[in-house]
């Protein structure tokens, strides 16, 4: 696999093609932790100057199975356990009201997420292009971003990440620290999840909407421009070569490609959209595992490439 993805498992289909352990059937979460390779503790170790001096405003995380050092935080850190993560998911899996259905880690261990997938029925954009619903929570060990937890959609289709959850409104709720408070916090969160699920179906109305307006070729060229920060006076001829072929690659899965060439699909916003996302999901960045990292920890662009999106289609 990529340097960036340490260990990880999928169940089905898989946004990476085929990285990580694929898994015939759902795991326990006991399987699961074991099957991403994240059965190991995180631990916390004081930190010294070179002349031996203790450094007494900060400590190194550590983790315990081979002493990798894996960040440096401040004193009221507190790590998240690996298993305690899975654990939070336990609920869903034990009441059938959700599978897991990916899990890993990012850059040696710094990073992991465990994903699980609501056995609901996905929302239908157009008939015969859905999104499901997913379960995201991921956390830091390197002390570079919160535990975060919330919904993701999917598109059933391509398997395209959208990375609804570290970028709406309400998941300003869903970050937690990592304080001594943070395990009791992330109980509370499944009560907060109420308030993500209103956003997400909040989302999937945005996408309906995209899915009724159509562009036509000037508009999607403008719109890749603003996602590319290309400014419209720019003439083409006046375009770097490398961004004139990402903008042109872009278009092109816009207007012909296979997935936004489904009926009720083709030559509208949502068309459009996905355009851009297939773009992050499988070109964006050095490698799989960058684009994952981006994705699923960050994200704007994909934020970018929707309010961008419903702009231009209210225009």
């Amino acid at each position: 696999m990529p340097a960036n993805v340490e260990t990880m498992f999928y169940v089905g289909q898989t946004p990476w093609h085929g990285l990580g352990q694929k898994l015939t059937a759902a795991p326990t979460v006991a399987e699961a932790i074991k099957a991403a390779g994240l059965d190991w503790e995180v631990g916390l170790a004081p930190l010294y100057m070179q002349d031996g001096t203790l450094v007494e405003e900060a400590l190194a995380t550590i983790r315990k199975s081979d002493n990798k050092r894996l960040g440096v935080v401040g004193p009221r850190y507190r790590p998240l356990q690996n298993d305690k993560a899975f654990d939070w998911f336990q609920p869903w899996v034990d009441s059938n009201s959700a599978t897991l259905h990916t899990a890993g880690s990012l850059n040696e261990g710094r990073k992991v997420w465990v994903l699980a997938q609501l056995n609901s029925a996905p929302s239908e954009i157009v008939k015969g292009d859905e999104v499901a619903k997913f379960v995201l929570l991921s956390n830091s060990h390197d002390g570079t971003c919160s535990i975060r937890a919330g919904f993701t959609p999917i598109r059933v289709v391509c398997a395209n990440t959208l990375s609804f959850a570290h970028n709406s409104a309400s998941s300003k709720l869903l970050r937690i620290r990592h304080t001594e408070s943070s395990g009791k916090n992330l109980e509370t969160v499944r009560d907060i999840m109420n308030l993500a699920n209103q956003e997400f179906e909040a989302t999937v109305q945005q996408y309906k909407f995209l899915a009724s307006k159509n562009f036509n070729q000037k508009d999607v060229e403008k719109y890749v421009r603003i996602f590319l920060d290309i400014p419209e006076e720019t003439k083409t001829e006046e375009i770097k070569t490398r961004s004139k072929n990402i903008m042109e690659g872009i278009i092109n899965r816009i207007v012909a490609g296979e997935k936004q060439s489904l009926p009720g699909v083709k030559g509208t916003w949502w068309a459009a959209y996905n355009g851009v996302t297939e773009y992050l999901n499988y070109e964006y960045g050095r490698n799989d595992s960058n684009r994952l990292r981006d994705l699923w920890f960050d994200g704007a662009d994909n934020k970018k490439a929707l309010d961008t999106a419903l702009e231009l289609a209210q225009a």
